[in-house]
């Protein structure tokens, strides 16, 4: 990631969820860990297909609620299911990183989503400053969306 000072701030990310679960953290990692799935319980995430040619790789395409798809390639960079982490490189319309940690919570589990990515679409700095609020409030939608459909599928037996 580009972190020039200048416009590129603009375009640059981070993000945090924090989702606390009914169910035991293997199952929550046992979904979380099948990323070609997403799009069953996870609205927003449109399209999710691992590359034929190489197990740790992917695209997948999502969007919320505003007019646009986002098209990633991802790769496996960490699989830990002992410490329960994830995580997972980015390119494409993000460049970036995307982590799962799971852990116990109570008779639940605690699943924090991180994320930082810089926006690789070339906005004209007026409209990244005006549109970086909408992206956010974008981002919060889709992340509730896939907490609702991550206990959905949870309580569904995953």
């Amino acid at each position: 990631m580009d972190h020039s000072p200048g416009r590129s701030r603009w375009r640059h990310y981070r993000f945090r969820s924090v989702w606390d679960l009914d169910a035991p953290p293997g199952a929550v990692f046992a979904v979380l860990e099948r990323a070609e799935e997403y799009p069953r319980w996870w609205r927003q995430v449109r399209q999710a297909a691992p590359e034929t040619d190489d197990p740790a790789a992917g695209t997948a395409r999502f969007r919320s609620v505003l007019p646009y798809d986002l098209v990633v390639t991802a790769r496996e960079a960490e699989r830990d299911a002992a410490a329960g982490v994830l995580r997972i490189r980015l390119s494409g319309d993000l460049d970036g990183w995307v982590r799962w940690t799971v852990t116990a919570r109570g008779a639940g589990t605690r699943a924090v989503f991180d994320q930082e990515v810089e926006l690789t679409w070339r906005l004209p700095l007026p409209v990244a400053v005006v549109c970086r609020p909408l992206f956010r409030a974008n981002h919060r939608l889709m992340m509730r969306g896939g907490l609702r459909g991550l206990r959905a599928r949870l309580a569904a037996g995953g």
